[in-house]
């Protein structure tokens, strides 16, 4: 009787915040993941990035699009070790992250490369982390499209065998920006970790 009352006390705040989540309308969550962009934009007009404007925003877009993603894979591990529901957001934080990946490729296409595509591809070919990137926007690229209700429905099993391609993708995505920074830097490292644990998490989930 007793563990069923402390139970029941512990499932009290898990209980406040799902409420208040079901109350955070989804296109909340594609207004607050915009306003770094927007923050990146403003700090691009008042000169607020340094000595090298370009490679500055290019990683900030890259470091956005690796914390979305791990923001969408934390979904279900939440889910399933602390009753937290998010599952709601969770297509939207892929599409952000999808789309932050992509402005990350386009700042490098246009203002750092200039358009340059011959060279762009030799150095995508030449330069690993750069074919890592590219694989991994890749293996984004169908997640995004079919992140829908008909493609749910069309898909059937194989949308959610298809879409456990993103720890893959994301994982690209660590070692890409492990291997622009060329040094052991323990950011980068960080969100390797931070996916290789959201994986282990997701393989062993607690029976509930």
């Amino acid at each position: 009787m007793q563990s069923s009352i402390d139970g029941l006390r512990r499932s009290e705040p898990v209980a406040w915040v799902n409420a208040q989540v079901r109350r955070l309308p989804v296109w909340a969550v594609y207004l607050l993941g915009a306003l770094p962009a927007a923050w990146i934009v403003w700090l691009t007009l008042t000169g607020g990035l340094g000595v090298d404007p370009v490679k500055e925003i290019e990683h900030r877009l890259g470091k956005l699009g690796l914390q979305f993603l791990l923001g969408g894979l934390a979904v279900t591990p939440l889910r399933a070790w602390a009753g937290v529901n998010l599952l709601r957001f969770r297509r939207a934080l892929g599409l952000l992250a999808f789309w932050y990946v992509l402005a990350h490729l386009f700042a490098w296409v246009t203002i750092d490369m200039g358009l340059l595509w011959g060279q762009m591809g030799r150095d995508i070919l030449k330069r690993p982390y750069i074919t890592i990137g590219m694989a991994a926007l890749v293996l984004l690229l169908p997640l995004a499209v079919t992140s829908n209700s008909w493609s749910i429905r069309r898909l059937g099993p194989r949308w959610r065998q298809l879409h456990r391609l993103v720890y893959v993708a994301a994982a690209l995505g660590a070692i890409h920006f492990i291997m622009l920074v060329r040094t052991w830097q323990p950011e980068p490292l960080l969100y390797l970790a931070g996916i290789l644990a959201l994986l282990a998490l997701r393989l062993g989930p607690p029976k509930r």
